[in-house]
């Protein structure tokens, strides 16, 4: 595998170029990172921010349930609710 193919065949998979990704794992991140902190934060004092950390990852699973790769149309979701493409980034 050429290093080229190692930054750009899972972005192409999704249909995304390289910096497309980046952009997109970057949104994920950024609010997850949050919810990380607000999680240790709630462990040490359960009365704050008791529902930040699941909220957000609910918000970002739908956000990721819901992505169309741009070169593929979309079957059925399956009974289980898992999309029928590979929605990691």
């Amino acid at each position: 595998m050429s290093l080229k193919q190692l930054f750009t065949e899972h972005p192409e998979s999704v249909g995304e170029s390289y910096f497309d990704h980046m952009r997109v794992a970057l949104s994920f991140a950024g609010p997850l990172a949050l919810a990380a902190l607000a999680a240790l934060v709630h462990a040490f004092l359960p009365f704050l921010f008791v529902t930040t950390a699941s909220a957000t990852v609910k918000r970002l699973y739908a956000r990721m349930a819901n992505r169309v790769p741009h070169h593929r149309a979309t079957g059925p979701v399956p009974e289980n609710g898992m999309p029928a493409w590979d929605p990691v980034i």
